[in-house]
Formats: structure tokens, C-alpha cells, sequence
């Protein structure tokens, strides 16, 4: 077996079919924690490494031997657990390897495997995720999530597997408006400035929700989203006591642990008097503590309920899968192929070498020595009839070949 062979493409991590968001939050990574993360993976081995964290997922995409890299990512991730179970980390996980590895990543990139069918966000998460850990990917994890990227486009722009709303984000506009029935009018409280906070509270506004105060760890990145909104910009120790006024509470921080805590908020929501409150946390790790929820009328809803609620949404898109698939298999047809010719190319410098060597020593063609050489280099590559056949070929020639002799009967004994 050739390098290549033992050294291929790997993915192996938790998603939201295997592990629930308690243990998701646990194995999230931040943007900051990604090279470290990796650096143990390439210690241990591995040729080249990616590092995908969303809500959904944490997925190590690796170019490795099956060990020891892969009992480091299980490692790392079980160190994350307070209590590892018996079967550690890898009880929650999976691993794809090889062909279905690729496959994996182009049903992630194309939204094929999302908890929201077709949904976007995770093209822009799977671009960042390979800009995060460009450093360490190395040349065919570079051309993997490029390609994936390319067919995560075409399947939207090829298929209706995207069309609808259906996201986090609108989730969070439904499940506002069943507790509050018309939202016009009402206030929103968001804690946090990053991309998914803006996305849901664009969505809030549309159905004439007013965005008071956006809150965040650093006030420049909040009010620049907050004078987009209308809005004034607070830090998060500023915000807590206006959960005894907004309606809506949107929380989105890139927070390690959880920000909203009893403590925190508790006695503040205690004076709202049981007028309803709707919590909505998209973030993972989780915001919010599930403690609050100990007040009357006051509803949490995180990522899994909400996207749930999203999912029920895409009832439509089902229709255009066997459209995607197709386009997934296409494109990991394509990526195999070229992945295959790397292993060709060395094989293919390598003859060329003998080549030049045998006409060097001035060998004729049929020359019994040149014969025996070919041989071992087919059988170096795995192709043992032809080998065999070059063996023979010396032994026609030459009956008295020992080196031709010895090694059609070495070779006709590995191969019984």
C-alpha cells in the first residue's frame, strides 16, 4: 500500500444527530482556539487539518493515518466534558473516511445535512472555517473546501433546495409572535453584535419590533449596529436592567458560558410582576441559564427549539434533494478523481527514473535484468500480474535467472 493510501482524508467530530446542545456547547470552538486545537492534531501526525464549529457541529477535517491523530481530536474534545462517559468523546461522534469523507463535507456545505434542510449560513461558516485554519490545511484540504465551496453554490443556484426563509433567525420572529400575538410595537433588548444577533433582530424589525439597545462586550462593534437599528449601544453590564422593561430579549454573544444568569437578572425579572418575557438564545455555547425561566411567564427558546420550529418550514425543499445529491456526487466524482492522480504522479516520476537508469546502463529492451527490474517496480505498486508476467518473461530468456526465479516464487507466495 502506498503513502497515499495510508495517509487519506478523514472527518470526524459531533453534530446535532449525534450529540444534544448541552455537549454541542461543550466541544464549540472559538475562531481564537482553532490553531491551538489543530497544533495538537499536526503533533500527533496529520498532514493537514481544518477545525468546523457552528451550532451544529464540531468537525476535525483531517489528512491522516488512523492513529494516533484521531485519538488526539477524541482526546481534545473529551477533555471538554465534565464527566467523560465510558465510551469517551467518540460516544457522541462519528468518522467518515476517504470518498465519504468528501461527501460529508458537500452535504454540510450545500446545507444537506443542516438541521434547517438548504439552509445558508453554513456556506459562510464552512469559508471561515477554512480561512481559520488556513495555516494548517495544507494542499488537499485547500482544494477540498474551495471545491466544496463551489458546490455548496451550485446546488443553490441549481436547485430550489435554499428558496423560503426558513432560518434560526425567522424561527425567532414565530415563536415571538405566538407568545405576543402582533409584535408591532413592541421593544427588543440584543445582547451581542456578531452576524447571527444582526440577522435576527433585522428580522424582528421588519415585523415592527423596535430595537431599543444593543448590547456587547466591546460598545464600538455595538453601535455600529445600533445606529443601523435605530437603536443605542450599551456594554453588557449596562444591560441587565432592562430586563425589567423589553419584551424581547435576543442574546448572541460569543460568550464562553452563560452571560444571563439568575444572579444577573433574576431579581430584575422579578419585578416585571409576570408580565410575559420571551428569551430567544442563539448562541453556543448557551447565553442564557436555564435558571430564569423559574419566573412566571418568562419563555426561553434556544438554537435546537428554534430551529426546530424552522425545520417544520422546509417541508417544500424535500422535493429538490435527490436534485442535490446528485450534484454532490458529481462534484465528489470529480474531486476523487484528482485526488487518486496524486498517488499517480510519484508512481508515474518513478518509472520514468528506472527508465533512465536501464538506457543509462545500455540494457536492451528484452534484456533479462531490465525485465526482473520492471517487475519489482510493478510489485512495489501493487500490480503483481504484471509483475508476475515480467518475471516470466526474464525466465523465457534466461532460465538460469536466480534473481528472475527467486522472485516469481517470493511473489507467487505473498499472493496465495
Amino acid at each position: 500500500m502506498s503513502g497515499h493510501e495510508e495517509v487519506g482524508i478523514k472527518v470526524l467530530g459531533v453534530n446535532h444527530r449525534t450529540a444534544p446542545l448541552e455537549v454541542r456547547e461543550r466541544f464549540a470552538h472559538g475562531a481564537h482556539e482553532v490553531p491551538g486545537a489543530l497544533a495538537r492534531v499536526m503533533a500527533a501526525g496529520a498532514k493537514g487539518g481544518v477545525l468546523l464549529s457552528t451550532c451544529n457541529r464540531t468537525e476535525f477535517y483531517l489528512v491522516a493515518d488512523d492513529e494516533p491523530a484521531v485519538e488526539t481530536v477524541w482526546a481534545l474534545l473529551g477533555e471538554r466534558l465534565p464527566s467523560s462517559p465510558a465510551g469517551g468523546a467518540h460516544e457522541y461522534g462519528y468518522i467518515e473516511r476517504d470518498r465519504e469523507a468528501v461527501r460529508h463535507l458537500y452535504r454540510v456545505s450545500s446545507g444537506l445535512d443542516s438541521m434547517i434542510l438548504g439552509e445558508s449560513q453554513i456556506q459562510g461558516q464552512v469559508r471561515d472555517a477554512w480561512e481559520a485554519s488556513r495555516a494548517q490545511a495544507g494542499p488537499v484540504l485547500h482544494r477540498l473546501f474551495q471545491t466544496a465551496l463551489h458546490v455548496g453554490s451550485r446546488v443553490r443556484t441549481e436547485t430550489a433546495l435554499g428558496m423560503g426563509t426558513a432560518s434560526a433567525a425567522s424561527a425567532a420572529v414565530a415563536v415571538a409572535g405566538k407568545i405576543f400575538g402582533d409584535l408591532v410595537g413592541r421593544s427588543a433588548l440584543i445582547l451581542g453584535a456578531g452576524d447571527m444577533a444582526e440577522l435576527a433582530a433585522t428580522c424582528l424589525t421588519n415585523e415592527g419590533v423596535q430595537v431599543t439597545l444593543v448590547a456587547n462586550r466591546t460598545q464600538e462593534r455595538a453601535r455600529a449596529i445600533a445606529e443601523r437599528l435605530g437603536a443605542r449601544a450599551l456594554s453588557l453590564e449596562e444591560a441587565w436592567p432592562h430586563f425589567a422593561t423589553t419584551d424581547i430579549a435576543l442574546c448572541s454573544t460569543a460568550a464562553p458560558h452563560a452571560v444571563v444568569t439568575w444572579e444577573r437578572v433574576g431579581h430584575v425579572i422579578a419585578g416585571r410582576r409576570g408580565r410575559p418575557l420571551c428569551i430567544l438564545d442563539l448562541a453556543v455555547p448557551r447565553d442564557v441559564d436555564p435558571a430564569v425561566t423559574q419566573m412566571e411567564n418568562v419563555f426561553l427558546y434556544d438554537v435546537d427549539d428554534l430551529q426546530t420550529v424552522a425545520a417544520q418550514a422546509t417541508a417544500r425543499r424535500r422535493d429538490e434533494i435527490p436534485a442535490a445529491e446528485r450534484i454532490v456526487e458529481e462534484e465528489t466524482d470529480l474531486f476523487w478523481a484528482w485526488y487518486g492522480g496524486l498517488g499517480v504522479v510519484p508512481a508515474i516520476k518513478e518509472f520514468r527514473s528506472l527508465m533512465d537508469a536501464l538506457r543509462a546502463a545500455e540494457l536492451e529492451p528484452f534484456n533479462p535484468a531490465h525485465l526482473v527490474a520492471l517487475g519489482h517496480f510493478y510489485k512495489s505498486h501493487g500490480l503483481y500480474a504484471k509483475a508476475k508476467k515480467e518475471f516470466e518473461k526474464a525466465l523465457e530468456l534466461m532460465p538460469s535467472h536466480a534473481e528472475a526465479r527467486s522472485s516469481l516464487k517470493e511473489l507467487e507466495k505473498e499472493r496465495r
